[in-house]
């Protein structure tokens, strides 16, 4: 789990996991070379791995994302969310995360169109009751700083995608430092939706691991 340091004593867990399982081979080849073709019903569904703006975010992630608009007024007046707006929430990010490692690459096998075991997978925490409210006020405009972060680091991002899929078309093998990139990335943009679509309190931390 990611970690993020404490002032006051050991670093404490971050309440959002990631695992993915990463094929060390056998890669599919041939899934791999039509990989774009492959995940375009996803990137219908919740977005491409590699564009975090609002009007990319597929079917389901801009139903989530309303969501959260909806769900900011009744946090911020009451300290609560709504009912049913997380269990929703959390249904876009696990579909989002097992549709990014497919399209980053990482795995090979099909995403499910719903839930269902797959080898990427996400964990969030419940949040701490009361909600910070203050926080939450303010949410877009803490988040600024890492979207601006990731606007960069996407688009490193997209590139190491593009040079792994070349890699492995031809041999059969994602390169391990690019899968290192890769991962960390991953986590980063998941930490910060959830950030943003009112899941978590914590601040995300400035970091790949």
């Amino acid at each position: 789990m990611d970690a993020t340091a404490s002032a006051d004593g050991p670093a404490i867990p971050y309440p959002l996991a990631v695992a993915v399982v990463v094929p060390t081979e056998g890669r599919n080849r041939l899934t791999v070379a039509l990989r774009p073709i492959l995940a375009a019903p996803h990137w219908l569904l919740v977005g491409p791995a590699w564009v975090t703006r609002f009007g990319s975010a597929g079917l389901l992630g801009s139903a989530a994302y309303l969501l959260a608009v909806v769900n900011w007024f009744a946090m911020v007046a009451f300290g609560e969310d709504l009912k049913g707006v997380r269990d929703f929430q959390l249904y876009y990010l696990r579909w989002r995360t097992r549709a990014i490692a497919y399209e980053s690459l990482l795995v090979d096998a099909y995403p499910p169109f719903g839930d269902a075991p797959y080898p990427a997978a996400i964990t969030v925490s419940e949040p701490l009751v009361p909600r910070d409210r203050v926080s939450i006020a303010v949410r877009l405009l803490l988040a600024v700083p890492h979207l601006v972060v990731l606007f960069f680091l996407t688009i490193a991002w997209c590139l190491v995608t593009i040079a792994a899929w070349v890699v492995i078309v031809f041999t059969g093998h994602y390169p391990a430092g690019l899968e290192t990139f890769a991962l960390g990335c991953m986590r980063w943009l998941l930490r910060v939706e959830a950030y943003l679509l009112l899941l978590v309190d914590d601040y995300p931390p400035f970091t790949l691991d």
